[in-house]
């Protein structure tokens, strides 16, 4: 369990870094809200990780898989690539060059992407069944920590040193879940070469091309994959413009560090909580609907803090409603991917319906930049807050396991 906790920090630390953070700092050198909605396009790799997931799943490194096996020589080698990056980000100036910034957070995100894939695949093979619901947990606790150390950690950071010397630092704590590979076993279920894959056609067939077609069999998957995709729409277009809006309205990097961050990280938990107590009791389709409503009125308080301009107070509330909803609208939406999912492909499949969940915040989110140069922060809002009751419906369960 500690491990796990340790590897849900090093899936969270880099998401953050080339969103709500990067956002701050694009936004203090003056870059225009259109161009800080189109950076939400370097989060792609995280809608498209599924393109490369079966490969990772099967193939070795050299060296690197026969010393540490297959897992984590992956593990080490996404985590390598990930620091590097990190690094470099933060050497870039956002002024005078953006396009190399915007090449140095796309390897990020594409780092971190591999990485998740790989850690995904880690701790449900490290784990017994039973211990399963506990891991999740754990997982989710220590991805929200990692968010905070990059979201909050980073922001008062800011407040002393260049931004530069922020993602150096940042760039060092990936060596958490470096550390906890090195300490780790690989897991015995990992998969291995030979038998049926040992030639190319098998290999292609069962490692690539069987995982996809089992989930298209089923009844609506296409509709089933629109709806994953939309469902945080509403979410993600007000979320990332949510720190220019903060930075615009006047607050200090300091408050928003303290009550979008760490109070957030609390009412999310809570939120986690609380969603999944919902699923247990009244199911998986309600809770989404429930949730979704939740997330959806949560947008609208932005629009009441934007007439109430700087107020503290105000926006305690809205964060603490906004994470809240948020975070039962993912416990929700988590039991829903899990359940979609075939056991014998879940690595694959599951990298499949979590990428479709990220074209929302990356490249269907690039508008909300546009719209808010174009709007007032009320009615971008209000317009947000509309798109999320635009979600797809999905009125029956899609598989057995939900009834």
């Amino acid at each position: 369990m500690l491990a796990v906790l340790f590897l849900g920090f090093s899936s969270g630390l880099p998401l953050v870094l080339t969103l709500g953070t990067l956002s701050i700092w694009l936004a203090e050198s003056g870059i225009s809200k259109t161009a800080i909605g189109l950076f939400a396009l370097v989060g792609v790799p995280y809608s498209f990780k599924f393109l490369w997931a079966p490969f990772m799943d099967r193939l070795s490194l050299p060296w690197l898989t026969q010393r540490f096996g297959r897992r984590r020589g992956w593990a080490l080698a996404t985590q390598a690539l990930l620091m590097i990056s990190v690094l470099g980000l933060g050497q870039c100036d956002p002024v005078a060059n953006p396009e190399l910034l915007a090449v140095w957070a796309l390897v990020v995100t594409f780092a971190s992407a591999s990485q998740d894939i790989v850690i995904d695949a880690y701790r449900v093979e490290i784990l017994e069944e039973r211990q399963y619901g506990a891991g999740a947990a754990t997982y989710v606790g220590g991805y929200r920590v990692g968010m905070l150390v990059a979201g909050a950690g980073a922001l008062y950071l800011a407040e002393a040193i260049p931004w530069s010397a922020v993602y150096g630092v940042m760039a060092a704590l990936v060596v958490v879940g470096v550390v906890t590979v090195l300490v780790n076993p690989e897991p015995e279920s990992a998969p291995t070469a030979g038998g049926r894959t040992d030639t190319p056609a098998l290999w292609l067939r069962e490692a690539v091309i069987a995982p996809f077609v089992d989930f298209a069999l089923r009844r609506d998957w296409l509709v089933i994959l629109i709806f994953v995709a939309l469902y945080k729409f509403g979410d993600s277009l007000a979320g990332v413009m949510a720190n220019p809006f903060y930075i615009e309205i006047g607050f200090s990097k300091a408050e928003i560090a303290n009550i979008s961050k760490l109070f957030g990280l609390l009412a999310t938990l809570a939120g986690t909580f609380l969603g999944g107590v919902l699923v247990v009791r009244r199911g998986i389709m309600w809770s989404l609907l429930v949730c979704g409503l939740l997330q959806m009125f949560s947008n609208l308080l932005f629009a009441v803090q934007a007439i109430v301009g700087h107020d503290l107070a105000m926006l305690t509330l809205t964060i603490g409603v906004e994470n809240l909803a948020g975070g039962m609208g993912t416990a929700a939406f988590v039991a829903y991917l899990s359940a979609l999912c075939n056991f014998q492909y879940t690595a694959t499949q599951y990298a499949l319906l979590s990428s479709f969940m990220s074209v929302a915040r990356t490249m269907l989110s690039t508008s909300g930049g546009w719209m808010a140069d174009h709007t007032d922060w009320t009615t971008f809002f209000i317009v947000t807050a509309r798109f999320g009751k635009s979600r797809t419906p999905i009125t029956e369960s899609p598989g057995q396991r939900f009834q």
